[in-house]
């Protein structure tokens, strides 16, 4: 298998720097690129055929955010997975990286082998929203003043729910809940393979790019709503 090729986007040389230290120690992954701003990242995810982007939010000029809408509505670039970083773990840009196409996010104090497995994740298709994630990006929204089912692509959406199977509706309110396949699987009795059948199916009929984004969707449609404690 060809080692995952890694991104580099992040206005700090010096976290670039051991970031690519962390990256290049790794057989199975290797850095392809550095960028100081969000304009050279999305040149290069053109020009290197990087499979993950780990992307700063907050950079001069193009930030991370606009880089990340570039990328993901450029159909060459379709297969490019995201990973924004934050100075947080959930701070108030989280919610436009998952709906401008990221597949997750990390805190920048994350433990080194928490970063590369979030490499992998995402360039297995993956999403990078575990439980207590999908806790703190319901919280955000809310904090934003959002309504569950009134965002801008609400309408747009619940019509593509309409097309799901009950089935693909039950998948994916379980992975609106940060459940994995595998956990998914044990709830309803079924293999991870049919599972994952399900969530391919939903997200080709829902137009999103990756498991992050179904997240977004389920929510954003209304289909699933926050419990507030």
């Amino acid at each position: 298998m060809n080692p995952i090729k890694v991104l580099l986007a992040d206005d700090q040389a010096l976290l670039r720097s051991a970031f690519r230290v962390l990256v290049d120690s790794e057989p199975d992954m290797h850095v392809v690129g550095e960028a100081a701003d969000g304009a050279e990242a999305v040149a290069l995810a053109r020009s290197t055929g990087a499979d993950v982007v780990l992307m700063d939010i907050r950079m001069p000029g193009t930030d991370g955010l606009a880089a990340t809408r570039m990328i993901s509505a450029d159909p060459d670039l379709a297969d490019v997975r995201i990973v924004m970083l934050t100075t947080f773990e959930v701070d108030e840009y989280v919610v436009q990286s998952l709906r401008a196409g990221a597949s997750g996010f990390l805190g920048k104090g994350a433990e080194p082998d928490e970063l590369l497995n979030a490499i992998r994740i995402a360039a297995g298709g993956e999403a990078l929203l575990s439980p207590a994630a999908t806790k703190g990006l319901i919280a955000t929204f809310l904090a934003q003043g959002g309504s569950w089912g009134e965002g801008p692509d609400a309408a747009a959406y619940c019509e593509r729910l309409a097309a799901l199977t009950v089935r693909e509706r039950e998948v994916l309110v379980l992975v609106a809940g940060g459940l994995s396949n595998d956990e998914i699987a044990e709830r309803l009795t079924v293999s991870p393979l049919t599972v994952k059948t399900h969530v391919n199916r939903a997200m080709a009929k829902l137009g999103a790019r990756d498991r992050a984004q179904l997240v977004v969707i389920a929510y954003e449609s209304g289909l699933v709503r926050p419990r507030v404690e």
